[in-house]
């Protein structure tokens, strides 16, 4: 089985309420585990970024699915590759709620300290999330 590595970034529908955020982690970890799917999920108040670590079929699927939730607008793939060694495998689905996207540590990965993950490039983007998982308590 081939590992890959996935990161994509998205913005939330109109149609995403408060609430979804918890219902979108809870259905992740269960469906995750049965693919044995890992990765982190980034989010704040108009974007989502999430890495998703696994085999190429799991992954693939798993983005389909995302890509036909209607909390998602203008998915957009920014980094697909094949890799040797999972860095989130501790985690179903690891979140990194938006008071943990500080200023610093957007700007220190993008151009501006606002967490846009539409102007990042696909390796800053995963990079950013690797230092979140290492320097922050992850939900």
């Amino acid at each position: 089985m081939y590992l890959v590595r996935m990161v994509y970034c998205s913005r939330i529908s109109e149609s995403f309420s408060s609430e979804d955020i918890d219902k979108i982690l809870d259905v992740a970890r269960k469906e995750n585990k049965k693919r044995n799917v890992t990765g982190l999920l980034c989010f704040s108040r108009k974007y989502f970024l999430q890495c998703l670590e696994g085999g190429r079929k799991a992954v693939n699927e798993t983005y389909h699915n995302i890509l036909n939730d209607e909390r998602h607008e203008e998915i957009v793939l920014l980094d697909y590759k094949e890799i040797n060694t999972r860095d989130f495998s501790s985690w179903q689905m690891a979140y990194i709620p938006e008071k943990s996207l500080t200023d610093a540590i957007n700007l220190k990965f993008s151009g501006t300290p606002d967490f846009d993950p539409f102007t990042m490039h696909g390796e800053s983007a995963y990079r950013m999330m690797l230092q979140l998982s290492k320097d922050l308590t992850v939900i």
